[in-house]
């Protein structure tokens, strides 16, 4: 694959990432940013300008993973102060280790936090769970999930609380 212009990427991340704000990103349905990909991949100012410098075939995939996903990373970055008041967290538990894929800390004193997307609950779970059997002193502490619209009812709260109580996994908590 031909390397895109700084330039030309700069541009279109901006753009795209202006956009996936004022859509609400982050609460969106599967089926809704697939049309939006649709969309940008047939915009003569995003997917056009991209064919001109790669394959055309693979312009729907670059906007996907390479200028939507660091975005969704971003702003999953940006909920950890929030993530860490409702865990009961202060500045006092220092952090001994930093996780992406889902977003987690392992804190000095062995426990693990994570959070996420509800819509990746069940990866988020058990892969707090699995950091959290790493070592015996480790222990899974607790989970935020931020609302995407797949874990609005209740009965599926209680379905996923059950997991992470099962899972052995001290706090669940919601940022809506």
């Amino acid at each position: 694959m031909t390397a895109i212009p700084t330039a030309i990427r700069d541009a279109l991340r901006e753009k795209l990432w202006e956009q996936c704000d004022d859509l609400g990103w982050m609460s969106l349905q599967d089926t809704e940013r697939a049309r939006y990909y649709e969309l940008w991949t047939r915009d003569a100012s995003i997917g056009g300008q991209l064919a001109h410098v790669m394959d055309a075939r693979k312009v729907r995939v670059y906007i996907k993973d390479s200028l939507v996903k660091p975005y969704v990373r971003d702003r999953l970055s940006l909920s950890e102060t929030e993530v860490w008041r409702m865990l009961g967290l202060t500045h006092l538990d220092l952090v001994a280790q930093v996780f992406i894929k889902p977003h987690g800390r392992r804190l000095e004193d062995g426990r693990v936090i994570g959070w996420g997307r509800s819509r990746d609950w069940k990866s988020i779970l058990m892969t707090i769970f699995e950091r959290g059997r790493a070592q015996k002193s480790f222990s899974s502490f607790g989970i935020v999930l931020l609302e995407s619209g797949k874990t609005e009812s209740e009965r599926t709260r209680d379905l996923v609380r059950e997991a992470a109580e099962r899972l052995g996994i001290n706090k669940l908590v919601w940022l809506e």
